[in-house]
């Protein structure tokens, strides 16, 4: 049935085109020979009267003849196959291409006795035909729009004034999607653009009026209600100081997609994304070096546990298009591990092998038997428990999961011939004070650990800081908050952290595990920290309201094991540069491994037996970790 459905719809799709072009026959037929009798008649000062018989049967020998020609070169051109309602330049060019020919042929045949007419009839001819040519061609794009606007006027004539920013080719492609979109609702009034010289000049009409200290006096003078960034290839501290003005005016403010959206001719209204957070922190994003990244990983086997998390599935993102040999998704949660198969399987469908597995890395059997079976070459580590007041709650689970969870499989990697094995880690490892930092920390003396006993396998821990937009931050919780119409919630004024993106935080874990050697904690250097009240505030003002007035900001104190400040580097472990600038690597720090074995051991049974104790014991194995008072 969808075949013949799609057979008769050609069938009927020919008989239409063909109409259209039988009229643009007979109106090109008309409209020419009025021309040229038009050109007579003016040619014998607007009287009939004046006119010889010769001069019309010569005219009209002449006017026969240039109908032929016109009508074949119409065709040779294409002005018959066009889609009309679409027309632009280019059709007006093979207008042009066709009456340069046309005025040739003109004078040719004015040179034959029987045909020959005065010459003032024959450019008069020639103006009004070309003329009606072009209208004839365009008119139907005319009145679709005046149609379109007229259908479509907005209701209670509520109209919604734009800015945009930026005078270059995505602000025109938007213009033009505008122009002839069916939105008659949308009205941009102006054009900011850096560039002077473009002061003053109109783009598709509108004015460009001034640079980006104008932006807030010209939306309080057009009333703007919208705000389009668009300036694709603005470099990132442009984007931030421009975008940091735009926020404070109160207006919604969107962005257009990346240079290469811009290429495919992707720019249009429902390109368009809202401006985020993340594009307001003062950082560039981090770049590797791919072809690194494709050495460790393309035609490798790579396990990525925790894979349906924030990091993991975005671990599994970024391998799978490193092109390896195997990708093995090993999560607890299966709605989370289905859920990133299906995003890769639509994606690479049967040119990645990807393995969905199910289980615990608390589970010794399963976490053996997989590595057994599957052989892989590479263990990106992943999977842990990750908040702080929940696991301030719920310590021996923090010990189970993320400790025990981290030697098990750590263990289970070197004994089934794993060649590399990488931890990830966070900033609240250091000089902790909840027991979530803590056994992070403890997970990376497990690696320093087995790097030392099995240098045969190359462990390795990646520690950075808070990850943007990842499952339980700040930013969905406050987008939450917000969309309820407040109170947006901050434990202090004061406290402040560093902030990365999922890619960022995945492209510095791909580029330190090919500059492993064993026993690395690899740190970005992630720039200045973020003041988390103004991270709300910011947030806030984007989503079109005023702190304070719109938003209530409601101040809830520090929760327990909660600090102030992350540090990212212990005093005793120093910095070191690796070769990306953006990656630095602290030095292990000595420490008795048969003891820490002896430790964990005590660990792992007290944390069975579900001990009140266990942050005591944590605390005298990690002396950096002073518990918040209960």
């Amino acid at each position: 049935m969808m075949g013949e459905q799609k057979n008769s719809s050609k069938k009927t799709s020919k008989p239409a085109f063909s109409n259209v072009a039988v009229l643009l026959v007979a109106l090109d037929i008309i409209t020419i020979a009025i021309s040229y009798y038009v050109g007579l008649w003016a040619r014998f000062d607007f009287s009939f009267a004046h006119i010889s018989r010769e001069y019309i049967t010569h005219t009209s020998r002449y006017i026969a003849v240039v109908i032929v020609y016109s009508i074949i070169i119409y065709f040779i051109a294409k002005l018959y196959h066009s889609i009309w309602r679409y027309a632009s330049i280019n059709e007006a060019l093979r207008v042009i291409y066709s009456y340069v020919v046309i005025a040739i042929l003109n004078l040719c045949i004015n040179m034959i006795p029987d045909l020959r007419i005065p010459r003032g009839v024959i450019l008069i001819g020639f103006i009004l035909s070309m003329f009606f040519c072009v209208v004839i061609r365009f008119s139907y794009r005319m009145l679709r729009y005046v149609r379109h606007k007229r259908d479509n006027a907005p209701v209670n004539n509520i109209v919604e004034n734009i800015m945009i920013i930026g005078a270059g080719q995505a602000t025109r492609e938007i213009l033009k999607d505008i122009t002839f979109s069916k939105r008659t609702d949308l009205n941009v009034c102006v054009i900011i653009d850096d560039n002077e010289k473009m002061w003053g000049h109109y783009l598709e009409g509108i004015k460009i009026a001034g640079g980006r200290e104008a932006i807030p006096t010209l939306v309080e003078k057009y009333d703007i209600h919208r705000i389009i960034f668009s300036i694709p290839s603005a470099l990132p501290h442009e984007k931030r100081e421009i975008l940091n003005i735009c926020k404070d005016t109160g207006v919604h403010i969107q962005t257009v997609p990346g240079m290469f959206q811009i290429i495919d001719g992707e720019v249009n209204l429902s390109s368009l994304k809202d401006v985020d957070v993340t594009d307001l922190l003062g950082r560039s994003e981090i770049k590797i070096n791919m072809t690194e990244v494709m050495e460790t990983i393309s035609g490798k086997v790579i396990m990525v546990t925790g894979g349906g998390g924030s990091i993991g599935s975005e671990l599994c993102r970024q391998i799978a298009h490193a092109r390896p040999k195997q990708l093995i998704i090993f999560d607890v949660y299966e709605n989370n591990a289905y859920a990133i198969q299906q995003e890769l399987v639509r994606e690479y469908g049967n040119t990645l092998d990807l393995i969905t597995l199910i289980g615990s890395v608390r589970n010794t059997n399963r976490v053996n038997y997989i590595l057994k079976t599957y052989k892989p070459d590479m263990v990106f580590h992943a999977a842990a428990h990750k908040h702080v007041p929940l696991m301030e709650d719920s310590p021996n689970e923090a010990i189970k999961n993320n400790v025990m969870g981290t030697y098990k499989m750590a263990h289970a990697a070197w004994k089934n011939g794993v060649k590399r094995f990488l931890l990830i880690s966070t900033d609240k490892a250091v000089n902790p004070t909840n027991i979530m930092g803590a056994s992070k920390r403890l997970c990376e003396m497990v690696v320093q650990m087995m790097s030392r006993q099995h240098p045969e396998t190359i462990f390795m821990a990646v520690r950075f800081g808070n990850v943007l937009g990842s499952n339980g931050s700040v930013i969905p919780l406050f987008k939450k908050q917000i969309a309820k119409g407040g109170p947006v919630t901050v434990t202090d004024k004061n406290i402040i952290r560093y902030f990365m993106t999922i890619p960022e935080a995945v492209s510095l874990v791909l580029q330190a595990s090919y500059y492993a050697k064993g026993g690395e904690i690899f740190v970005l250097d992630m720039g200045k920290p973020v003041r988390i009240d103004d991270l709300a505030r910011n947030l806030i003002m984007l989503s079109g309201f005023t702190p304070d007035e719109d938003i209530q900001i409601v101040y809830t104190g520090l929760r327990p094991g909660e600090k102030l400040f992350e540090e990212l580097l212990m005093d005793e472990e120093g910095m070191k540069k690796t070769d990306n600038n953006l990656i630095y690597i602290g030095h292990p720090i000595e420490m008795d491994d048969n003891l820490f074995r002896k430790q964990l051991e005590l660990l792992n049974e007290e944390s069975k037996q579900e001990s009140n104790n266990i942050k005591k014991i944590v605390s005298e194995i990690v002396p950096t970790y002073t518990p918040a008072a209960d």
